[in-house]
């Protein structure tokens, strides 16, 4: 006898506004989702795909493994040519490319495939030459 009284007073009318209930918890993580990771990871890769499209010649770059290099040749819109040490060249993929650490100065009437020249190098703060040791650059020079 009490068991059907119970079974009665559970059973509602109000179906509509019990799902909407239910749902906003899952639209609200939903929204909290887009704002915190999906939002800022696009503007992150909208962000990269500008810097690979501006690397030119002359630049130091930075790859996916940890190696500093010189864009000596952009060889396709994919592929680059760095040079890692005195003479020696290799060929990257442009994706591999995680940072650009400084922009070289274009070279005039040089054309972007021209091997035989050097590009031109950001020029060293006067400072850096007169650093001879750690602590020297760290307290400076004595005067």
């Amino acid at each position: 006898m009490f068991i059907a009284e119970a079974w009665a007073q559970g059973a509602g009318a109000g179906g509509g506004s019990d799902f909407l209930v239910q749902l906003f918890p899952l639209v609200l993580i939903f929204v909290v989702f887009y704002f915190l990771l999906i939002r800022p990871q696009q503007s992150k890769m909208r962000a990269q795909k500008e810097m690979l499209a501006g690397v030119k010649r002359g630049d130091r770059v930075v790859t996916g493994g940890g190696i500093i290099g010189l864009v000596t040749k952009v060889i396709g819109e994919n592929e680059l040519q760095v040079e890692l040490a005195e003479g020696v060249r290799v060929r990257i993929i442009k994706q591999t490319i995680t940072d650009i650490l400084t922009r070289g100065e274009s070279v005039r009437g040089a054309k972007e495939g021209d091997e035989d020249e050097k590009p031109m190098l950001p020029s060293k703060p006067a400072a850096a030459a007169e650093r001879k040791s750690l602590l020297g650059g760290l307290f400076g020079k004595k005067q």
